[in-house]
This record gives C-alpha cells, structure tokens and sequence, in this order.
C-alpha cells in the first residue's frame, strides 16, 4: 500500500514562508467538490484545490517573483501580491479561493509553501516580504 502525500492520513507537513510555524494540509472533499484542508494549530482553513494548478498558471504567466503579501481576510490584500490574486475577481475562479467564511484569507502565506513542495515554485524565506516565482 502506497502512503501517497497530501492525504489525511499522510498530510504535507509544511513551514510558512519565514520558516516560524509548522501546518498540515491534505486534500479532500466536500460537498462533491475537491478542496485543501490546512490545518495550522487548531485553526482550520479550506481552499478549492484547483488553486494549485490556477497559481502555478498564473506564475509560469507573470515569469518573474511576486510578492506573497499574506492578509486576513478581514484585512485588505496589497496590490500585486500572491494574496491579492487569490481573492481577486480577476483569477480564474472569478474571487475567493478560501472557503470558510471569515478564514478566507492567508492564501499567500499557506499556498507558495506547497507548490515549492509540489516542485512547482520557488519561495523565500526571510522573516518578512517574502516573494515566489515559478520554479525555474
């Protein structure tokens, strides 16, 4: 029997970009709809899974780094940033790739470490202002 990675018995176990805390996420489903579940303590936040094609995308298209720019959801995303792409009408999904009410957010500080992970990106990790790119 295989163990693949990013189930719930065998989560991704995975840093933040600035390397300070540790998170699991796994993939899933809901309501007939493949999501990522992201646990990090006792928080649990959703994603729509297909944000890790729709990310790796939109990087291979902006070809250089993009600052990841991680908000609450209740906090307004800057400009350009990975976090701002993630809820922007204008990204594949048409808004929100978070999708629990009130923990929406936070896509640019959970996401860049699974696609480097997934060998899909490269992500610094300085304590702050950290950026990605596709992986080259």
């Amino acid at each position: 029997m295989s163990m693949e990675k990013g189930t719930k018995e065998n989560p991704w176990e995975l840093k933040t970009p600035p390397q300070s805390s540790e998170y699991e996420m796994y993939r899933a489903e809901k309501d007939g709809k493949d999501i990522l579940v992201c646990t990090v303590g006792k928080t649990v936040l959703h994603y729509d899974y297909r944000c890790i094609a729709d990310l790796h995308a939109m990087l291979v298209q902006h070809g250089d780094w993009m600052e990841l720019g991680s908000a609450d959801e209740g906090k307004p995303a800057k400009e350009g940033t990975v976090e701002a792409w993630g809820r922007s009408s204008e990204n594949p999904i048409g808004g929100w790739y978070g999708l629990k009410k009130g923990f929406r957010g936070r896509f640019g500080m959970y996401l860049p470490p699974l696609l480097e992970e997934l060998g899909l990106a490269e992500v610094e990790h300085n304590p702050r202002n950290n950026r990605m790119r596709v992986q080259l």
